[in-house]
C-alpha cells in the first residue's frame, strides 16, 4: 500500500497515474478527489462519509489481491485516524510519501491545470505546510526532483514485484 499525500496541486495524482502505468496490472489507484468530489459530491469537512468510503475502497482492493496507490491531500487532522487504522491492519508493506511543495510552486502548478474552478485565494487558504503524520515516517518529495525521477524512485522503493498479501481487513470507519 502506497499513500501519496500533500497539498492541492503538488503533483500527487500525476505521480500516482504515472507510477501505476509503469508498474502495470494489479495496482488499484484510489483518488481522494474522485471519491469525495465526483462520487459523493462532498466538501472536505470532518466526519463526512468520504473518509469511510476511501477506507472501504482501499481495504476492498487489498482484500481482492491488488496493491494500492492512494493519493490525496489526506490532511492529518481529518484522515490521520483512518490512515493509521489502514496501516495497522495491513500485513503487507505500507509506504507513505509526502509532497513537500511550497505554496508558490503549488499555485504555479495549479495555474497550468485546465478548467479548474478553484482560485489562488482558495489554494492559499487550504495550504498546510509540512502536515506530516505522527504515526509513520513519511518519505519527502520535493521540487528538486522531476516527475520521471520521482516515479523511478517510487517504482524501485515500493516493491510491487511480489504479489500482494491477501488478508481480510475489517473496516475501521463505519457509516451510519
Amino acid at each position: 500500500m502506497v499513500i501519496l499525500r500533500g497539498n492541492s496541486a503538488s503533483g500527487k495524482s500525476t505521480i500516482a497515474k504515472q507510477l501505476r502505468d509503469r508498474l502495470g496490472r494489479g495496482i488499484a489507484w484510489v483518488e481522494q478527489d474522485y471519491l469525495r468530489r465526483t462520487v459523493l459530491r462532498e466538501h472536505d469537512r470532518p466526519a463526512l462519509p468520504n473518509i469511510g468510503l476511501i477506507d472501504t475502497v482501499i481495504r476492498y482492493a487489498l482484500d481482492a489481491g491488488y496493491h494500492v496507490i492512494a493519493d490525496g491531500i489526506f490532511g492529518s487532522e481529518r484522515y490521520g485516524e483512518m490512515l493509521h487504522g489502514l496501516t495497522d491492519d495491513h500485513v503487507g508493506v505500507s509506504r507513505y510519501y509526502y509532497f513537500d511543495i511550497d505554496v508558490d510552486e503549488t499555485l504555479r502548478r495549479h495555474q497550468a491545470k485546465q478548467l479548474s474552478a478553484v482560485g489562488p485565494e482558495m489554494l492559499r487558504k487550504w495550504y498546510r505546510p509540512r502536515d506530516l503524520l505522527s504515526f509513520v515516517d513519511e518519505s519527502i518529495i520535493t521540487t528538486d526532483q522531476s516527475e520521471e525521477q520521482i516515479v523511478a524512485r517510487l517504482a524501485s522503493e515500493v516493491g510491487f514485484c511480489d504479489p500482494p498479501v491477501r488478508r481480510k481487513l475489517q473496516p475501521t470507519v463505519h457509516l451510519d
